[in-house]
């Protein structure tokens, strides 16, 4: 099969359209005919070393976590999917080494779910590690109908489908964003202000009361102004800083694979309620051109590679 794949630690010229062999399937895996995978700034930060001692990577290896493809064999032991069915999944392993940029992936199936209907390969690629982020995020804040909830990097991958999940919830969401975004987030429902000096005194200005539930998917300042922020019984979640658990009482959220988070995902696009913004879409050979569109952190909405 042809694959992405990295030799070394380094900049985004590291990675190669590579020949390989075909994933090996265990009993509780399938292999899927990959038709898209998505850029997640993970992928680039463990391609060039900087979570080493945290994530296992074993060299050569394929990036990608985010797929969308259909099953083409099943193990021994997987009841759950037939060939021929389209699937998508955010496919964590233990360690990186065989991932989703290549014409063939071997997924375990706690990894994988029922490929949305309303959704093409594409836009499904870009939902799996984003959009469980925002909803495990969501699910462990406790939010609910009512509620103001303060979402930093509204308009970013993670940020709109947060603003989404907790609108479809019946709360009042505050996002942040630059101003060229602001129309954007208006669009998912949200009321936008703009992020950098000044914010705690702009929130104030639209939620004197304070906000009940602060998302932090930015990093930076965002824990501690968030801080200043919250409501009596509030809660900070981040995904960035851990001093939201550690210094605040809050929750700090590293995403995991889980198949009900998806089918919940899968049920809010049939139904209407959650979109997908997609920002660019590169052929598996411009995997490098991908990685770097994503360093830039200033893309909105997600980078999709097409296998």
């Amino acid at each position: 099969m042809r694959a992405i794949t990295y030799s070394e630690f380094g900049g985004a010229d590291v990675l190669e359209l590579t020949d390989q062999p075909d994933p090996h399937i265990g009993p509780d895996t399938v292999v899927v005919r990959v038709k898209a995978a998505s850029v997640n700034p993970v992928d680039w930060k463990i391609r060039e070393g900087r979570l080493q001692g945290l994530i296992d990577v074993q060299l050569p290896a394929i990036p990608g976590w985010d797929v969308a493809g259909v099953v083409e064999q099943v193990g021994l032991d997987t009841p759950e999917f037939r060939a021929g069915d389209e699937v998508y999944g955010y496919v964590r392993k233990d360690t990186v080494q065989g991932g989703t940029f290549a014409e063939l992936v071997a997924a375990p199936v706690r990894t994988l779910a029922r490929k949305p209907a309303s959704l093409s390969f594409e836009e499904a690629a870009a939902v799996p590690l984003a959009g469980l982020t925002a909803y495990e995020a969501i699910q462990r804040s406790g939010v609910k109908a009512g509620q103001t909830v303060l979402v930093h990097a509204a308009a970013g991958g993670v940020g709109a489908f947060a603003v989404q999940i907790a609108r479809a919830l019946g709360a009042r969401v505050i996002g942040t964003a630059s101003e060229a975004n602001h129309e954007f987030l208006r669009g998912l429902g949200a009321e936008p202000v703009t992020y950098g000096d000044g914010l705690a005194d702009r929130v104030r200005a639209i939620a004197p009361g304070g906000v009940d539930v602060a998302l932090d998917f930015a990093g930076g300042g965002s824990v501690a102004v968030s801080a200043e922020l919250l409501a009596d019984g509030g809660a900070i979640t981040s995904i960035a800083d851990p001093t939201a658990r550690t210094e605040h009482g809050g929750q700090y959220v590293w995403v995991r694979p889980s198949v009900s988070g998806l089918d919940a995902l899968t049920a809010l696009f049939d139904a209407g309620q959650l979109s997908v913004e997609i920002a660019e879409v590169f052929d598996l050979a411009e995997a490098a051109a991908a990685h770097r569109a994503s360093a830039t952190g200033h893309t909105r909405g997600k980078l999709v590679v097409r296998v």
